[in-house]
Parts: C-alpha cells; structure tokens; sequence
C-alpha cells in the first residue's frame, strides 16, 4: 500500500481518552521493527502477481477501491505493495484502536501506508466515517474482514457497507505460498519461508449496489466471503 503515510484519526464525540487509541512510544517502536523485519524478510522470497482486475495497470482504475484480504495474510502483503496493487495509488489500512492497532499502524508506515484506527468492537462508527471520508479523498482503503479478533475466515459485514455507501468496489485478494510455517495464533499467521515463492492475486471487483433490502445485503456478504474464502488454500 504506496506512498502517503498519513494516518486518520476521528475524534469522539466526548472528550478524547488518551488510552482509547494508545500510541505508546514502545508500541511505536515496535511496530517500526517489526515493518523493517517484513521488508527484510521479503528480499529473500520469489513474487508472482495475479491480475485479474487489472488494478496493477497505472491508471486503469482511476478511483478509489476498497481491498478486501485475511488477517493471516498481512505479513506478506505489505512489503511488496509498491509493485503490486499500490502502484501509483495511496491507500490506508483498518486496524484496531488497541496497542496491538497501534503496533500494525506503525508497521505500515515504514511501507507509506496510513492507518485508520477503529473496529467492530471498538470506534466502529468513528471508523467507518474515516473510511467514507478516506475513500472520498481518492485514497483506496484495505480491511482484513476478520481482524482484529477472529473468527479466523470470519467475515465482518461492515466492509460490504462501506462499499455500498461509497459506491467503490471490493477486491479480495489472495496470497498462496509455496511453503509457509503457520502459528498457532487466532489467525493463524502465515509466514513464507525464506526463498520460497509467493503468489499474490488481486481478484476480480465485486460491486455492491447502493440500494439493498436486508435479504440482498445478506446475499451481498454471502458473495464477498465466498470470493475471498475461495482464495485461501487452507479454509
């Protein structure tokens, strides 16, 4: 996710609590470390990209557009965001107003990736504002569906309301690796072992249409989650 480090924060309507987004100086620290580590980690690994929308064609989608991939996958994704999907374009990651959001926040920095800082549980309404206004700025937006907390491959619907309300579309996207350790954290957190090859495929985008009844709002999250679940070699 490219250049444009910015990181959107929305006020509460009440006095703002400093612990309610926590930017702890040793989380920021953190967070910096680890992005370092992902970017040193994916020198050693061999990359193939998948285009099936045609996002990585410079200009070829000149507005905003909501990524859509699985929590365990966001290790891998970031450091090669320049030469995939990010090019040419500034996007924006989720990620939790906890310590843990505030250790990812700082991570994607060090890619020029900007944070937005909410979730279903905590912020969502706040969050969900500073995506719309993101997304209305021309930035594109990427949400893992099933962060922070899981289930694993669950699949929250907010991000099909925010595609709906923006009228910007989702596009999932896949990681398969050709050998990989998996830990044994909620997520299941997929690293790809060092020289081994990973396949990145941006699928094709998934319009959600403004109007919906309760009934096709259900059929429209049934279709996203199958989308991106299709892509996950171990669902």
């Amino acid at each position: 996710m490219p250049a444009g480090d910015e990181t959107y924060r929305i006020k509460p309507m009440a006095a703002t609590n400093n612990s309610e987004i926590r930017g702890a100086r040793k989380a920021e620290i953190f967070g910096t470390l680890a992005g370092w580590a992902m970017r040193c980690w994916a020198a050693t690994l061999r990359h193939e990209f998948d285009d099936r929308c045609g996002i990585m064609s410079l200009g070829s989608h000149p507005h905003p557009v909501i990524f859509a991939m699985w929590h365990n996958r966001i290790f891998t994704v970031p450091p090669v965001w320049r030469i995939s999907g990010g090019m040419g374009r500034k996007t924006s990651v989720l990620t939790s107003a906890s310590k843990d959001g505030s250790i990812l926040a700082a991570a994607m920095a060090v890619f020029g990736i900007g944070a937005i800082r909410g979730s279903s549980s905590r912020r969502a309404v706040a969050a969900l504002i500073g995506m719309k206004r993101t997304l209305a700025s021309g930035i594109d937006i990427c949400i893992t569906p099933d962060g922070p907390r899981g289930p694993r491959y669950g699949f929250q619907p907010g991000v099909i309301k925010l595609a709906q309300s923006s009228g910007s579309p989702i596009i999932p996207i896949h990681v398969n690796y050709s050998s990989a350790w998996r830990l044994k954290t909620w997520d299941g957190l997929v690293i790809a072992k060092p020289f081994s090859k990973v396949t990145i495929i941006f699928d094709a985008m998934l319009v959600v249409p403004a109007k919906l009844d309760n009934a096709q709002f259900q059929d429209e999250v049934a279709r996203a989650h199958a989308a991106l679940i299709a892509g996950a070699d171990d669902a």
